[in-house]
C-alpha cells in the first residue's frame, strides 16, 4: 500500500505528512508550500530543461570562457584549453579538478537525468533504491558545478589593472552558467516519487 492510495502526501519543504483533499492539491499548513501527490508535468518539464541544457553544453565547451588581455595582447581560453594549459605547466591536480567540475560533472548529471527519465517512462521496477540514490546525488552535486563561473567572475573583478591586464568573461562562461542552471532546474522539476509508481 502506498501513501497515495490512502490520500497522504509529504511536503517537499518541511516533510509534513498530510491528508490531501480529493482534488489532490493544497498548501502545507506548516510552511505554506504547495503539496500534491505528484508534480504536474514533471517528465515533460524535466525533458525540456534537460534538452535545453544539452544544447547549451556545446557552446559552453567550444567557445572561450574568458579572455585575458595583458599589455595589449589578448588570449581567449575554452575550458579544455585551460585544462591543457594547467596540465602542461605541472598543475595536474588543478587541471583534474577543473576537468571534473566543468566537463565531467555536467555531462554525468545530464546522463543520469536521461537514465532516470527513461526508466520512469518505461515504468521500470528494477533498482529503485539505486535510482533514488542517483537522483539525490544529482540534486546535491548541482550547485557545485558553478565553481568555474565564480572563479572567472572573481578574476574579472580583481584583475582589472587598466592597460596592464584585464580579464573578461566569454560566451562560454555564459553558456556554462546556463547549463548549470538548466540542469539544476531539471533535477528539481523531476519528481522522484515517479520511480516508485
Amino acid at each position: 500500500m502506498r501513501a497515495r492510495d490512502v490520500g497522504l502526501a509529504g511536503c517537499h519543504t518541511c516533510g509534513l505528512l498530510l491528508h490531501l483533499p480529493a482534488r489532490g492539491h493544497t498548501h502545507c499548513p506548516r510552511c505554506g508550500s504547495d503539496m500534491h501527490f505528484r508534480k504536474a508535468n514533471s517528465i515533460s518539464t524535466t525533458w525540456a530543461f534537460l534538452l535545453a541544457a544539452m544544447i547549451a553544453y556545446l557552446p559552453a565547451n567550444l567557445y572561450p570562457v574568458m579572455t585575458v588581455t595583458s599589455f595589449g595582447k589578448a588570449q581567449s581560453d575554452t575550458i579544455m584549453s585551460g585544462v591543457m594549459y594547467l596540465f602542461l605547466h605541472g598543475d595536474w591536480p588543478l587541471a583534474l579538478i577543473v576537468f571534473v567540475a566543468s566537463v565531467l560533472v555536467p555531462l554525468l548529471k545530464m546522463l543520469a537525468l536521461i537514465y532516470l527519465l527513461i526508466s520512469v517512462q518505461r515504468r521500470s521496477h528494477m533498482r529503485k533504491q539505486q535510482r533514488i540514490r542517483l537522483y539525490r546525488i544529482v540534486e546535491l552535486v548541482g550547485r557545485w558545478s558553478m565553481v568555474d563561473i565564480f572563479v572567472v567572475a572573481l578574476l574579472a573583478a580583481l584583475v582589472n589593472v587598466g592597460a596592464i591586464a584585464t580579464i573578461e568573461p566569454g560566451v562560454g562562461a555564459i553558456a556554462f552558467t546556463v547549463v548549470v542552471i538548466l540542469t539544476m532546474l531539471a533535477a528539481t522539476s523531476f519528481d522522484p516519487r515517479l520511480i516508485w509508481d
